[in-house]
């Protein structure tokens, strides 16, 4: 697997009743391939891992499988509370056919530094699946730090790291600690111009779902340094990627994925969707940047 490129966190598709909704969830992982994006993965928190079931996130990542056909790899998240359920996940979800996994910190517990080491060791013993950790302090309390990192620098699976501090000079500082023994990649829509900027080597996007091909250009042409030549579709872009780093971006994307192509907008509770005064706000928002990207060349 080249860590590098686009890797959109796909939406799990479900229906107005919160029913799991296979076709539609192949047909958008079909819609950015198509689009450019160089991996897939599926049941990130944008696609509402925690609230299905095992045996939905089992038929997720086989529909994936099937809807990816080799064309990109393909990783699973894998979101647990126990260490035990996570070695356990680690190993059927390769049995299914993932390629890497996207691993949270614990889900029950926030883990002190030398815990947190230990989590993702264990996950790392279970399988030779290379392993991006899912760094995002500010929704799990967990910091994935330089200090963290120097402590599982010698776990040889663990190649990844999704950064999500909100803090951009995070990446240097990667950098500085460990030159390229990871690759780092921006897990904010927000940000990615500027991680770019700071030697990132790829983007967990959410917004991909809702326009694959114009994040795709944003990602090449930032990569090869042409920041000036994306900076005008950056900024247009960028009202609605702030949505992506809201608590309630499953409902913001899925209604953008709604608004923008037709897929279900279905959410699984405790989400509900949005009505009212905030369902109009983001409307706006969207329909705005539509209209912008009619008119961009």
């Amino acid at each position: 697997m080249t860590w590098t490129g686009v890797f959109p966190a796909v939406t799990t598709k479900l229906g107005a009743d919160g029913s799991l909704d296979v076709p539609a969830t192949q047909h958008s992982i079909d819609r950015v391939i198509e689009n450019g994006v160089s991996g897939v993965i599926v049941l990130p928190m944008l696609g509402e891992n925690a609230s299905l079931s095992q045996p939905e996130r089992d038929a997720v990542l086989s529909a994936a499988k099937d809807a990816v056909a080799g064309r990109v790899p393909l990783l699973s998240g894998l979101a647990e509370c126990s260490s035990n359920d996570a070695i356990a996940a680690a190993r059927r979800y390769k049995s299914l056919g993932a390629e890497g996994l996207m691993v949270f910190p614990s889900l029950a517990y926030r883990t002190d530094r030398r815990e947190t080491v230990a989590w993702y060791k264990d996950v790392a013993s279970a399988s030779d699946l290379p392993i991006m950790i899912y760094n995002n302090p500010i929704a799990y309390g967990v910091d994935v730090d330089v200090a963290t990192l120097e402590q599982l620098a010698d776990v040889e699976t663990i190649v990844c790291i999704k950064e999500e501090s909100g803090d951009i000079r995070r990446v240097t500082d990667l950098y500085n600690a460990f030159g390229d023994r990871f690759s780092v990649f921006c897990g904010v829509d927000d940000l990615i111009l500027e991680s770019l900027a700071l030697g990132a080597t790829g983007w967990v996007s959410g917004m991909t779902n809702v326009w694959p091909a114009e994040c795709v250009r944003i990602f090449n042409a930032g990569r090869a340094g042409d920041i000036e030549g994306v900076r005008a579709l950056y900024r247009l872009l960028t009202p609605a990627f702030h949505l992506d780093t809201d608590v309630k971006l499953v409902q913001y994307i899925k209604l953008a994925e709604y608004l923008v192509y037709g897929a279900p907008d279905g959410v699984r509770a405790p989400r509900l969707q949005i009505e009212g005064e905030e369902r109009t706000r983001v409307e706006a928002v969207i329909r705005k940047t539509v209209a912008d990207l009619e008119q961009f060349s």
